[in-house]
């Protein structure tokens, strides 16, 4: 393949974003979840990234707030999901570039903590680890293997324990129709 280059989505982006997120899951959750994200605005665009190989867009990966919630304290934090990549152009190094990338921009504007639901073999490469075991709880059930945090500062951790809280379209969209076991399995 020839080279691809990542960047912030645009406006002119939309509906490309929204065709690979249905290429990648060959359904609509993850599509319709992009767009309420969007446009429930809570998310930076700047978290928002593509992969553009020629002008196509090959792959997307979004970064929206989340919260890490006890009863002593409320910790923002960052989710990583969606991370698509167009079937024709997966295992081809697009997924690891928009994570390392979007990981680089996180901490760029001074994010400190990622959560991601997803394979256990893939995301402990880039620091991922258990976050059951760090004292964060996911608010439905999962798996302790797929449910992971990161630490983008050796100290972010420190101190924190909670339950995540997701914005609402996650509830709205992936969670409202029969699919919402699902959920855990293809947000990123």
């Amino acid at each position: 393949m020839d080279s691809f280059f990542i960047r912030p989505e645009t406006l002119a982006d939309i509906p490309a974003i929204f065709e690979v997120n249905y290429q990648a899951f060959a359904h609509y959750d993850e599509a319709r979840l992009v767009d309420a994200l969007r446009d429930a605005r809570v998310f930076n665009p700047e978290l928002s990234l593509v992969a553009v190989h020629g002008d196509r867009i090959i792959g997307h990966i979004m970064f929206p707030p989340i919260t890490i919630e006890s009863p002593q304290s409320i910790t923002p934090a960052i989710a990583l999901a969606p991370l698509v990549v167009h079937p024709d152009y997966q295992c081809l190094g697009v997924g690891a570039a928009l994570i390392e990338e979007g990981l680089n921009v996180c901490r760029t504007l001074g994010h400190r903590i990622v959560i991601v639901i997803g394979h256990p073999g893939y995301y402990p490469r880039y620091g991922f680890r258990s976050a059951r075991a760090n004292g964060i709880f996911a608010p439905f059930a999962v798996a302790d293997d797929v449910f992971m945090v990161l630490a983008l500062d050796p100290n972010a951790l420190d101190g924190i324990q909670g339950t995540v809280k997701y914005p609402e379209a996650f509830d709205t969209i992936v969670g409202s129709g029969t699919r919402k076991s699902k959920k855990v399995d293809s947000l990123s």
